[in-house]
């Protein structure tokens, strides 16, 4: 079980699947774990069968890793960090970031601040990823409600979007006080996505509330293809689809945005 201390000594811990070209690196999301989210959808074996080195982080507060009780551990801003970290830990120069849900939050952080991504990948998100216009930004979910499912003793108490959240933090085993935290973090968007030149793919389900507004978040990209498949929020994950989509687009990053 692989793992490295981030720059303020969490304890991250990844898988690494050995392969050729530039790695495949995912990052999870919410109430999730790099096993659940992607090993068993079969995403990590369709990448590895395809030739490429894979590597999927549990995010801090997730899976294996370190799970902090405070919400300042949980900003994007050291949720990025994280994944450069991981980057430097294992020596790894251009590498395809995807992110699914949370994960593709931190990963759009990540591509703002980090010049070793060939390609990102974001699925899930939709236009709560962007700044408003007024200067604020408009957020996914109801974090507060999500937080106080987390921390309910009956998870039938679970209110609106909190059920499903609620659901897979029981189903995985999660430390729910952990997943409080993260969704009392501030809620955080780079207001500078304009500055990503590398090519994006962003993937959505057809009924994904959360992913409102993806078409919007597409166009704030100079380089990016936008792919709608079957599912919801949960269900999208793992589609023939969405793993089409994905093996395409990291196989030939500018192929698929500037074709």
């Amino acid at each position: 079980m692989p793992s490295f201390s981030a720059p303020d000594g969490v304890e991250i811990v990844f898988d690494d699947h050995p392969g050729d070209g530039p790695a495949v690196v995912l990052h999870h999301g919410f109430a999730a774990d790099a096993r659940t989210n992607w090993d068993a959808p079969g995403i990590t074996g369709h990448l590895v069968d395809a030739g490429r080195r894979v590597v999927a982080l549990d995010a801090r507060g997730h899976g294996r890793s370190g799970k902090p009780h405070d919400p300042a551990a949980y900003d994007a801003p050291a949720m990025a960090r994280d994944v450069s970290a991981l980057l430097d830990h294992l020596d790894l120069g251009e590498v395809d970031l995807v992110g699914y849900s949370m994960g593709a939050f931190v990963s759009l952080e990540v591509a703002t601040r980090d010049d070793r991504l060939r390609s990102l990948t974001l699925g899930g998100i939709g236009a709560g990823a962007l700044p408003r216009r007024d200067g604020g930004t408009g957020p996914a979910i109801d974090r507060e409600a999500v937080a106080v499912a987390m921390e309910a003793d009956d998870p039938s108490a679970a209110q609106g979007g909190g059920r499903a959240f609620r659901a897979l933090a029981d189903a995985t085993g999660a430390d729910r006080q952990a997943l409080a935290a993260v969704l009392r973090s501030s809620p955080h968007r780079p207001d500078d996505v304009g500055s990503v030149s590398v090519p994006v793919l962003v993937v959505a389900g057809l009924d994904d509330p959360l992913a409102a507004g993806v078409d919007e978040l597409a166009s704030a990209f100079s380089r990016s293809r936008l792919v709608r498949v079957p599912g919801d929020h949960m269900s999208a994950v793992g589609t023939p689809e969405m793993v089409d989509a994905l093996l395409r687009f990291v196989t030939d990053p500018g192929a698929e945005v500037d074709s």
